[in-house]
């Protein structure tokens, strides 16, 4: 990654620490092969009543949805023969961002399936009221982890 991008990328990163949201109840579902999940959660941005969800969408939903896609391209590994593409040390990049990106109907959405071999199947769509609805396929609950952390909480490590 090239420093303009890592820069660009961290601002975007420091952006989506300073947004406060709710997390609803995620929707866990069984995929048709019975073997992996999807799951679905859905995000109100401000966790109070003194700012408006509309306004922090403004300002935040660029940061908010790439801290989300570098979590997700970070945990995600190769399936099948995705794995001749797979760089270990690889990064999620502002342009991966921008090319995963669409504004459609008033919302803006960001879909990612496979990228540089890694298997990230991760969709998230802000909607201009300040609501987002975060969906993984085949990830299991690591969509739940990435929120954690996007918050602050501490992992639980085995010593």
């Amino acid at each position: 990654m090239n420093r303009l991008d890592r820069s660009a990328g961290y601002q975007l990163l420091e952006t989506a620490s300073l947004i406060d949201f709710r997390i609803g109840e995620p929707t866990i579902q069984a995929c048709t092969d019975g073997e992996n999940l999807f799951l679905t959660v859905d995000l109100a941005l401000s966790a109070n009543d003194v700012e408006d969800p509309a306004d922090i969408a403004e300002w935040a939903s660029f940061g908010l949805i790439y801290a989300l896609a570098v979590f997700s391209f970070a945990d995600a590994r190769p399936r099948g023969a995705s794995d001749m593409d797979f760089l270990d040390d690889d990064e999620f990049t502002v342009g991966d961002l921008f090319e995963c990106l669409r504004f459609v109907n008033g919302e803006l959405h960001f879909s990612s399936d496979y990228l540089r071999g890694r298997c990230m199947k991760t969709d998230i769509t802000v909607r201009k009221d300040g609501q987002l609805t975060l969906s993984t396929r085949n990830r299991g609950q690591a969509a739940l982890r990435w929120l954690d952390r996007l918050q602050g909480k501490k992992m639980l490590t085995l010593i």
